[in-house]
């Protein structure tokens, strides 16, 4: 197979585009260009086409593993999972298969930018801030895919239930008279529906002299 064109996108910087004889585009990177001799011309064995045509797959799936990242922080676990979902044409196929995924987010943690402890301690202090206790937390970093044994580390830098739940308490009752049973329920399911144990709630209300 003999390579028509071989020049830059012009789209994006370091991408080129390979134009074979037969129509075939491939978008290829520079590391592949140089990688495989590539230039206007060039005639591939079979080989050569199949190991090329491999290497652009992998070369627009890590692209795509990037521009995922770049819009958002995800989970290695999330991004495989966009990276393998099936379109909502369902006549079309996913962009790639497992394996190819798994090899893009090993290539992405190899640079740094894939990093799940780092993400579970930004998604942790995330669910800090808007008042989630640790047991929401940890739903939370479930429902994101990010692993067990990093949950522990991304919890430990938080302050403690009562500092948050005291900012709580402050915050929505606004004045609201605590010795109505009432009250005091409402502000106690309301805290354990962010996460906080029944322990830390309690002893919470109680601080409010709350018999």
């Amino acid at each position: 197979m003999r390579i028509r064109k071989l020049a830059p996108s012009g789209r994006v910087e370091g991408r080129w585009l390979c134009h074979l004889e037969d129509g075939t585009i491939l978008r290829l990177g520079e590391s592949e260009v140089v990688a495989f001799g590539l230039g206007t011309g060039k005639e591939l064995s079979g080989a050569e086409l199949s190991a090329l045509t491999e290497a652009a797959r992998a070369a627009q799936v890590r692209e795509k593993a990037v521009e995922l990242l770049s819009a958002r922080p995800l989970s290695r676990k999330e991004l495989v999972e966009k990276l393998t979902v099936r379109p909502r044409n369902r006549e079309k196929e996913p962009l790639c298969g497992r394996e190819a995924a798994e090899a893009a987010a090993d290539w992405l943690e190899g640079l740094g930018y894939l990093d799940d402890g780092q993400y579970a301690r930004a998604v942790a202090e995330h669910c800090a801030a808007k008042g989630y206790g640790p047991g929401r937390i940890r739903e939370e970093l479930y429902r994101r895919g990010v692993p067990r044994d990093c949950w522990d580390g991304a919890l430990e830098g938080l302050s403690g239930p009562e500092e948050a739940i005291d900012a709580f308490l402050q915050k929505k009752l606004r004045g609201a008279e605590l010795s109505d049973p009432k009250v005091r329920r409402r502000a106690a399911d309301a805290l354990a529906r962010r996460g906080y144990r029944w322990e830390d709630i309690r002893r919470a209300l109680k601080e409010y002299e709350i018999p």
